[in-house]
């Protein structure tokens, strides 16, 4: 049997997948009949302003070994080879180390790390200073309905990372083939089907929880035990290499091997590595604005006259805009369609917001960060290599202040911030827990702003609309990224301190749910290399 992937087949509005089959035969020049097997391996729209939408695929296909295919195919197919099937290799067996293997923190960096060493056999630990996610979700709900804020149980902290109160999307630029893998596992714990063909998958935020919660009890069936409100606040040096843990400032446990995956957002863990002598450096980011317009608008924009089409899902954007004489670039940033924007506040005193959206999608807004680059000597005079953190806050503190210090945020209409007009209008949004009419000008870096008011006149340029009345910016965005890289040597350990193995987006390396568990894989697959052989 000849197994096939054919790319580049189009399916018009209105076409279901059942003509697949009669185009592939078409396409090959052979009987429908002589097809044995098609599976859509991706799926993907092609929207395209001022052109009719269309759905584009890549199939595997399966005819027979003596089939005579054609030399030449239409302008858009392309015959692919068959592409392996990444599963983590099979590696050889270890002594178990003397004590258990610890992962530090449950985002998608740490529950990879501890899948991989638990499909091993190798007696682990993972603690999350957080709470699981069904105390989570209550907790995040009270912040978000009442502006109760539970500094160890909200939106940044908890079971399933940052990434579990967001819109779950699950693209990625990357080339690893464990992606497949990472999806695969997914849906094994309850995702979508759909994220292992969709060109741009997501899972949704209502369905992620149950994926989380379902992957910690697989993981509790592979013998991984799992602390919940159990924080790392001080870690044991001894000649260079981790001895010991301090659990919430009172327990102690032995740790020879740590797989460090805390986040970007856990500053006061930063600060004791810091002080522990592991080496960091500071890191390039990015800071902004949420901007939030009615989704039928961003339907209409990106989809023309063909916006109402019921096959066509809620339209997505991304946008850059190059600002030379300043030496900035400004850019869209986590998209979420029929989503909302919501605060994300970990710190008492701190407004930060995010964007998240649910499976469907059926929300009545989009909304996505604007940001700008912030280079290392923006921050320059501040801490380093931790500077970065400093920088950050002091902005989301302004956001706090200028929201009226309850965590509400402060927003303003788009057309008043590029007039700057605080007129002291807002209209309805989605953003809870409530947001105060402010001059967000006054709560950034003046080369954010000026980059912000050019970039979205560009922005307006290439999608005619973006600027409108109905559209809202909400402040602050700041944790696109780490500000920090934890330095690590060419065996994934930290470069001044054995036996620590950082990874993750808190580590510097990742960002988004997919590189982030493909770089947790990368640490424990380091992890078990440097274990003796049995």
């Amino acid at each position: 049997m000849q197994v096939l992937h054919l790319g580049g087949i189009k399916l018009a509005l209105g076409e279901g997948e059942e003509v697949l089959a009669t185009k592939v035969a078409a396409i090959l020049d052979i009987s429908i009949d002589d097809i044995a097997a098609i599976e859509v391996i991706r799926k993907a729209i092609d929207a395209r302003r001022h052109k009719p939408p269309h759905f584009v695929y890549a199939l595997r296909i399966s005819v027979s070994e003596d089939m005579k295919l054609p030399d030449k195919f239409n302008e858009g197919m392309q015959l692919l080879q068959e592409k392996d099937k990444s599963e983590i290799p099979l590696l050889l067996s270890v002594y178990p180390p003397k004590f258990p293997i610890v992962v530090i923190g449950s985002g998608p960096a740490g529950l990879f790390a501890a899948y991989v060493l638990a499909l091993r056999g190798i007696p682990l630990l993972l603690l999350e200073r957080g709470t699981p996610i069904e105390k989570r979700t209550k907790d995040v709900q009270e912040f978000l309905g009442k502006g109760i804020l539970n500094p160890q149980s909200n939106v940044l902290f908890g079971e399933g990372g940052a990434g579990t109160f967001s819109d779950g999307k699950l693209t990625s630029r990357t080339k690893n083939p464990y992606s497949a893998w990472v999806k695969k596992i997914l849906v094994e714990m309850g995702a979508p089907q759909t994220i292992l063909t969709d060109a741009k998958p997501h899972i949704g935020t209502d369905r992620l929880r149950d994926v989380i919660v379902n992957l910690r009890k697989k993981l509790i069936a592979m013998g991984c035990a799992i602390r919940f409100s159990a924080q790392v606040t001080d870690f044991v040096i001894s000649r260079e290499t981790v001895s010991a843990l301090i659990i919430n400032e009172k327990e102690e446990i032995r740790a020879n091997n740590v797989v460090l995956a805390i986040g970007q957002s856990a500053d006061d863990t930063y600060w004791k590595l810091f002080e522990r002598g592991i080496k960091m450096e500071a890191k390039p980011f990015a800071m902004g604005l949420r901007v939030e317009h009615p989704q039928e608008l961003i339907n209409s924009i990106q989809y023309g006259k063909w916006h109402n089409h019921p096959q066509l899902p809620p339209a997505e954007y991304f946008v850059t805009a190059a600002i030379p004489d300043l030496n900035r670039s400004v850019y869209t940033f986590c998209m979420c369609p029929g989503g909302s924007i919501i605060g994300c506040g970990a710190f008492a005193g701190f407004v930060i917001t995010n964007g998240m959206s649910n499976a469907k999608r059926s929300g009545e807004f989009a909304n996505s960060a604007i940001v700008v680059n912030v280079r290392v000597d923006d921050f320059a005079s501040h801490d380093r290599p931790l500077g970065g953190l400093n920088f950050r806050k002091m902005w989301e503190r302004k956001a706090f202040l200028s929201g009226g210090s309850n965590y509400q945020a402060p927003a303003q209409k788009m057309i008043n911030f590029l007039q700057d007009k605080p007129d002291g209008i807002v209209g309805r949004t989605s953003f809870l827990p409530g947001l105060n009419p402010a001059a967000l000008q006054d709560i950034l870096p003046e080369f954010v702003t000026d980059s912000l008011k050019r970039g979205i006149k560009e922005f307006n340029k290439k999608m005619p609309g973006f600027i409108t009345e109905d559209a809202h910016l909400i402040g602050v965005e700041t944790r696109t990224s780490s500000p920090v890289r934890i330095c690590r040597r060419s065996d994934g350990q930290s470069e001044t301190i054995s036996g620590i193995y950082p990874c993750g987006e808190g580590a510097g390396y990742a960002g988004g749910i997919i590189s982030s568990a493909l770089d947790g894989i990368k640490a424990a697959q380091n992890l078990i290399d440097n274990l003796a052989p049995a």
